[in-house]
């Protein structure tokens, strides 16, 4: 078994890794810190873990942390950088669900993140963690840093044209939606019902602190930098990102872009790709690790369109967290994380 511990599991991405990992046949959940609920029984605070996870919420200095095989980090930006070194020379596996790790860049992140880095020495080995990209080396890793929610949805969406260098890089479009879960669980005004029912807006034009992680990702893959225009929206409802993304093809040659899809997803068990001419739904993938995309060229002109669709919280956060665990502890990578997603 695997003695997995977690830092902040009161959070929406906290309960979804509990949710998960209660089912997960090679786990075993030895703590979960919180400093605001320590002493509360978990199921106290999320009732639908009754009869699922008996554990209470620990103060992080009586945490055992330094015990488990590996550690998940559900915490706000800033957190995870203070105890990564402590637990690696532990030899605890990390795999941290902020942004602590992501950009390699310590000036960028300092730049996007408002803080100081404390613990850069580790950033040029943690492995971003996009399992459909950086398998191998996260078999062998200490350090996971778990994409984002949005970073996932539109590097999977523009990967296979990236790849085949069928696009001009220097000017995509992520025009992107993600329900309100993915503001996280804190009381904020523009997340009360009476703010975000019944609207629609876009925010972080000017720059948004996903925009740098998607921008390393992609031009690590093209091997060249490429130029992004990202654009956000918040959409009234809990799950569930939406990614739509324009992409001009750079050659001229006649390319069937359904078929490039379906070669490079067609080992991939949590990337779906549809048949042409289909357009896929959040709530086709709400509670699942899955990715759905679906690959149009509208008038068969040289603009393409791709739609991604994720769960924010699984494939976005929590899952991809395990899947990432599962090839760490050399498991099969659904494991534990192959649940069919909810409807209606």
């Amino acid at each position: 078994m695997i003695n997995v511990g977690i830092v902040g599991g009161t959070g929406y991405t906290g309960v979804e890794l509990l949710r998960f990992l209660a089912q997960h046949p090679k786990v075993k959940i030895t703590t979960i810190t919180s400093r605001s609920e320590a002493g509360m029984a978990v199921a106290d605070l999320f009732t639908s873990l009754r009869g699922h996870v008996d554990l209470k919420f620990s103060a992080p200095a009586d945490s055992g942390l330094d015990k488990c095989d590996l550690v998940f980090f559900a915490t706000p930006n800033g957190i995870a950088m203070q105890q990564a070194k402590a637990l690696v020379q532990a030899n605890v596996k990390i795999i941290d669900l902020s942004a602590d790790f992501r950009i390699k860049d310590i000036t960028v992140w300092e730049k996007w993140y408002g803080m100081q880095h404390a613990c850069p020495d580790l950033v040029a080995e943690a492995v971003y963690g996009l399992p459909e990209i950086n398998r191998s080396e996260i078999k062998h890793a200490r350090l996971i840093a778990n994409p984002g929610c949005y970073p996932t949805a539109v590097q999977l969406g523009f990967l296979p044209l990236v790849e085949a260098e069928l696009i001009d890089i220097g000017c995509l479009i992520a025009d992107v939606k993600s329900g309100v879960s993915g503001a996280g669980r804190k009381a904020e005004v523009h997340t009360l019902l009476a703010e975000a029912a019944d609207n629609f807006k876009a925010y972080g034009v000017q720059g948004h602190r996903h925009l740098p992680e998607i921008m390393q990702g992609l031009s690590n893959i093209a091997e060249k930098t490429v130029g992004l225009t990202f654009v956000p929206h918040l959409v009234p409802m809990i799950r569930g990102i939406h990614a739509t993304l324009y992409a001009k093809l750079s050659r001229k040659r006649k390319t069937d872009l359904q078929a490039l899809y379906e070669a490079r997803y067609a080992d991939e068990a949590f990337v779906d790709v549809l048949p042409a001419g289909k357009h896929p739904e959040t709530r086709s993938v709400r509670g699942s690790n899955l990715c759905r995309i679906a690959v149009h060229r509208p008038q068969d002109g040289d603009t393409v369109v791709i739609l991604s669709v994720t769960d924010n919280l699984v494939k976005g956060a929590a899952g991809q967290a395990i899947q990432n665990m599962n090839i760490m502890f050399n498991l099969p990578e659904t494991l534990g994380i192959s649940q069919i997603p909810l409807l209606p």
